[in-house]
């Protein structure tokens, strides 16, 4: 700014100088002629750079910046230096953000950037997954307008931001996100979201796991209790006395199923493949399954048993024997006596091999389908426990196939039975040399 005046002043002294000389040496009315011909050619020249300037301003690039000579040349370079400085800090600011877009749909959980009347500034792919919203749609609008839960509303209408709220069913029935507002800058925020759902439903799978295996091993906790009295304080001749420890030893053993089955799928759940996997000779396997299952149906089944592949299976051999035999005991101790037992292993078109259990018993009922293989899930309680069933079987199948890539079918229909089928994936089958 100072060089900008001192070259003003020198342009002024210049054309004074110049008026004073042509007045001193030819007529004073000539100096004043002179000196108004250069101040008026000094201010066009100063109109026309002007002119220039605007002009550049209005259509603004870096790339054409105009020329200029003297104090416009010094008014360009100012300009030019104040907007490269202006454009690189845009640069700089584009970056970041877009580094921080990057970030934050790179994270797991949701981001919604608000102002201080909640409107909607930025949200990640997450975020618009879980609340329903649109970057493109939703930009500038107030998210109490677009997530309408009453929780939600006066949680983010509240101040108590340092702890989380959770919401259910916001977008669907089974949903459970996590939402936490926190404050930053001036008066802005920062709505963080996460989706619990498969949390929610591991609590509740432990809740219900606590209750029901309490519930099974008070049972017979009561059962030998109450017969242990009995036989404490009560006379009892030596008939009772051979029936009631004939009891207590049947809970006892029910008991001892119930943790050989936890400690399996403890096990099981453990690691995530088996340890060692080996060639399984399927033939053999199905020998030994059809004699099992004729000891444990005591002669009162028809047990058919089917090998239509001589392909070999890859796998744990004692997980998938345990899984097997869980199957076949299952379909002996539904079906009624005088049933048939069907044991199957084929090869399906699609070159997989199959592993199936059909019996002729009582069937299932549709809704109970989606939960046969949790654990303690019963049908019918009283039957089950009247056939000595853990209720944990079908959940040791499940943990098996899924640690060996293979798919549970149940196919069941009311009054004419169920079909139990393990299929497992075709990278498994060892051809025949």
């Amino acid at each position: 700014m100072v060089a900008f005046w001192i070259q003003i002043s020198f342009y002024l002294l210049g054309i004074g100088a110049i008026a004073w000389f042509f007045g001193a040496v030819v007529s004073p009315n000539a100096g004043w002629t002179v000196a108004v011909a250069l101040l008026a050619y000094w201010v066009v020249y100063q109109l026309y750079y002007l002119q220039k300037t605007m002009q550049w301003l209005e259509d603004f690039r870096l790339e054409k910046v105009p020329h200029g000579a003297g104090t416009w040349d010094l008014i360009f370079a100012k300009i030019y230096r104040i907007a490269k400085s202006g454009e690189q800090q845009r640069q700089q600011l584009a970056e970041t953000l877009k580094d921080f877009r990057s970030a934050t749909q790179a994270m797991p959980d949701g981001v919604v950037t608000l102002d201080e009347d909640n409107q909607v500034i930025y949200a990640n792919e997450q975020a618009e997954e879980q609340l329903g919203i649109s970057n493109e749609k939703d930009g500038g609008r107030n998210l109490i307008n677009i997530v309408r839960h009453p929780d939600f509303v006066a949680y983010l209408n509240g101040t108590d931001w340092d702890k989380s709220i959770v919401l259910r069913g916001l977008r669907d029935s089974e949903r459970v996100l996590q939402l936490q507002l926190i404050p930053y800058g001036t008066h802005q925020r920062l709505l963080m979201t996460r989706d619990i759902t498969q949390l929610d439903r591991l609590e509740t799978t432990r809740r219900d796991f606590v209750a029901n295996v309490s519930h099974e091993l008070k049972t017979p906790l009561t059962v030998l209790s109450g017969f242990l009295e009995t036989i404490r304080e009560l006379p009892v001749t030596e008939a009772q006395r051979n029936q009631y420890l004939g009891l207590m030893h049947a809970q006892a053993h029910r008991m001892e199923n119930i943790v050989e089955d936890l400690l399996v799928l403890s096990k099981l759940e453990s690691t995530n493949a088996p340890a060692q996997e080996d060639s399984i000779d399927m033939r053999e396997m199905m020998d030994r399954l059809t004699t099992d299952a004729n000891t444990i149906s005591r002669s009162q089944h028809h047990i058919e048993c089917t090998a239509a592949s001589s392909a070999k299976l890859i796998g744990a051999e004692d997980e998938l024997a345990s899984a097997f035999s869980n199957l076949v005991s299952n379909a002996i101790r539904y079906t009624p006596a005088g049933g048939t037992i069907r044991l199957t292993w084929s090869i399906n078109p699609e070159g997989c091999p199959v592993f199936s259990v059909e019996d002729t018993g009582p069937g299932i009922e549709p809704q109970h389908l989606p939960r046969l293989t949790e654990r303690f899930y019963r049908v019918d309680r009283s039957r089950s426990r009247e056939t000595g069933g853990t209720g944990l079987g079908l959940a040791i199948v499940k943990h098996v196939a899924t640690r060996h890539q293979a798919t549970l079918l149940i196919d069941s229909e009311v009054g004419k039975g169920s079909c139990f089928s393990m299929v497992f994936p075709e990278k498994r089958r060892v051809l025949p040399a």
